[in-house]
């Protein structure tokens, strides 16, 4: 495509990754995006069990017993002229580091917040990584077919405890059972809640704010409540400000129910008018990528294995920075300057796949690999170089070693192990004398999903022995000596052979640094 085609294409995207604490329901609210895409003919919760009605976003065999997300999904569909890309993130705190990749990823957050029990620690944690980059956030406090705690008292609680400015777009009128629908301040109109069967489902609102006085809700107290409520808003509420929005210095929030499907158009179609398209990136040269430009350049933020475990493939997921890609198109992988030919390519449309002909900056491309591929690589076509900036990746607090229940099973323990460690959720060492494999994690659970998918996907039990909670620590090969190595500091290798020491405890570490004091000890992978 030529310059004005591509820049039209890119403008048209939307990639957002969807962020929240456990159970307050970004799931649920990315099924109902996916059903106003067309993509699901039904929305299933991850609760459904009984019913086999999973989410959509929950592919993984565990997720669906657990009921829980522990790995990023990536799906996209087409609405309202947009073409938008969803990342939805694991909540729960043991997955961050696949979270804080995704979130390198995508342009903008959705922010879903339980609005019986306001902001909690993961989502705390994951709004000030979004912060940080300077992401826009948009809110949806959910649940209101429930009985949650006072509007004001959480758009407050946003304000104090993240330090950001709000703008409610929306205002409940009710709550759980006594829930009549929402005051849309931005549409100029009351949503009633669940009324298409009859008849009208939106209420204009005449030039002072308020319903038509023959309409039987304005006899209600709720709705009363409501326009005092809005008054003092007026009055003493932020401004709206799309350039604070675009900055992430305020947040537009909106009420609604992902459950029931109450108020998640209405927010979907005001969040694609006011959330970014694709932006520039950086480079590890402090440059700065456009996403226009005719260079095709992309990087990598997560791999998967067994996506599809019929077929036992292996996805590297590429956020796309500038260019076009065209599925068979030559580029250079940076880290190794290898050149490779990108023939196998593939879209996510919630559990299905398409292959994909062509994308741009934005868009979220799936591409099979064979072990090429490692989390954080750039790929580029053209001469021109390019290398964006690293992926954050954490160091590990929790090691086992790990070892296959039966030793006739060697070659699948060992491929299983390859690619799963791959992925970047748990990280594989080797004992520097007996080669014994230890793993390392920043979470408990990370262990236990681990082990599940040796068992279900790759037909190898392991055992795990913990080895409890240990100190990294990376020392240059040339200042190494075995005999440094004790019961108090166990000497290991990475994955790339660099030496490490797990030590015991801080005083171990201490020890250590007072008996070789020359010796440079570093924290960083």
């Amino acid at each position: 495509m030529n310059k004005a085609e591509l820049t039209t294409a890119v403008d048209e995207r939307r990639t957002f990754a969807i962020i929240s604490h456990p159970d307050a329901g970004k799931t649920t609210i990315t099924e109902q995006m996916l059903l106003f895409g067309g993509v699901v003919r039904q929305a299933g919760t991850v609760k459904a069990r009984k019913s086999g009605n999973f989410a959509k976003s929950d592919w993984m065999e565990i997720e669906k017993k657990r009921g829980i997300s522990v790995t990023s999904s990536v799906m996209q569909f087409d609405y309202d002229g947009k073409r938008i890309n969803i990342l939805d993130t694991p909540g729960h705190e043991d997955f961050s580091e696949d979270t804080y990749r995704t979130l390198m990823a995508v342009d903008s957050a959705i922010m879903v917040i339980d609005s019986a029990k306001g902001i909690e620690p993961q989502t705390k944690k994951l709004f000030q990584i979004c912060k940080m980059r300077g992401i826009p956030i948009f809110t949806f406090m959910n649940k209101l077919d429930r009985d949650g705690r006072e509007p004001l008292e959480l758009l407050s609680e946003v304000e104090d405890v993240l330090g950001i400015e709000t703008y409610p777009m929306n205002w409940p009128m009710g709550m759980g059972k006594g829930l009549k629908g929402l005051y849309d301040r931005y549409n100029h109109r009351v949503e009633l809640y669940h009324n298409e069967d009859k008849g009208q489902t939106f209420l204009p609102l005449d030039e002072d704010g308020k319903l038509d006085p023959s309409n039987e809700l304005t006899k209600d107290s709720i709705y009363r409540d409501v326009l005092d409520e809005m008054e003092l808003i007026e009055e003493a509420g932020n401004d709206f400000d799309e350039a604070k929005i675009l900055s992430g210095d305020l947040t537009p929030v909106f009420f609604g129910s992902a459950l029931t499907n109450f108020g998640v158009e209405t927010f979907l179609k005001t969040y694609l008018k006011y959330a970014p398209k694709p932006g520039a990136h950086k480079t590890q040269a402090d440059q700065k990528v456009e996403p226009t430009d005719d260079q095709f350049s992309a990087f990598i933020f997560k791999i998967q294995a067994n996506m599809n475990p019929n077929h036992r493939d292996r996805i590297a997921f590429v956020r796309i920075c500038s260019g076009e890609f065209d599925r068979g198109m030559d580029v250079t992988l940076q880290r190794t300057g290898k050149k490779m030919r990108l023939n196998n390519s593939t879209q996510f449309m919630a559990d299905t796949r398409e292959t994909v002909e062509t994308a741009v900056a934005g868009d979220i491309v799936g591409l099979y690999d064979t072990g090429n591929f490692q989390i954080g690589d750039t790929i580029y076509s053209g001469k021109n170089a390019v290398q964006f900036e690293k992926l954050p990746q954490f160091t590990p607090e929790l090691f086992m070693r790990v070892t296959a229940k039966n030793v006739m099973k060697q070659k699948s323990f060992h491929k299983g192990i390859e690619q799963l460690v791959q992925e970047g959720a748990v990280q594989l060492y080797t004992s520097y004398t007996t080669g014994d494999y230890i793993l390392g994690a920043v979470g408990q659970l990370q262990f236990e999903v681990f082990k599940f998918r040796m068992q279900n996907e790759y037909n190898s039990e392991v055992v795990m022995d913990p080895m409890g909670n240990k100190t990294a620590r990376w020392i240059d090969p040339e200042q190494l000596d075995e005999k440094m190595s004790s019961s108090r500091n166990l000497l290991v290798k990475d994955r790339n052979g660099d030496p490490l020491f797990l030590f015991e405890n801080a005083f171990a570490e201490r020890w250590f640094q007072d008996k070789y004091p020359d010796v440079k000890l570093t924290s960083k992978l």
